[in-house]
């Protein structure tokens, strides 16, 4: 259990993807396929703009903001592209809970919370290949 009182996996560093699945299969805990939902933090730059969202596809996800497919929308407007922040969730309540947990906290809070486990502000998407 997480200290936000559910099962959830903070965002991971290095080649997420294998990573996911072997940091989950080596302890005998869950499939990565058990873990079918992402909330998500992205951000313009270091202690930019930030915004956040959830989704089943985080790869995807992530590449339709790279793609500025709706040019209108927030994330186009400020250039929030780099995803520096991510967790994952079983079950669909659960990342719809977080996410509204994560945009009702103060921008500090939200700031630390990425540093703790993203100090230098990389990418993340870069590790999924």
């Amino acid at each position: 259990m997480s200290s936000w009182g559910r099962e959830a996996e903070p965002g991971i560093q290095g080649k997420a993807a294998g990573k996911i699945e072997n940091s989950l299969n080596m302890t005998g805990k869950k499939n990565k396929n058990d873990y079918k939902f992402f909330v998500y933090i992205l951000a313009s730059q270091r202690n930019g703009t930030l915004y956040i969202g959830m989704t089943n596809n985080i790869i995807n996800r992530s590449f339709q903001h790279k793609l500025k497919q709706d040019r209108k929308s927030f994330t186009a407007k400020y250039n929030t592209d780099k995803l520096v922040h991510y967790e994952f969730y079983q079950y669909v309540n659960d990342a719809i809970q977080r996410e509204k947990e994560l945009k009702r906290y103060k921008r500090q809070w939200k700031i630390e919370l990425i540093e703790k486990g993203n100090p230098a502000w990389r990418d993340l998407f870069n590790d999924f290949e």
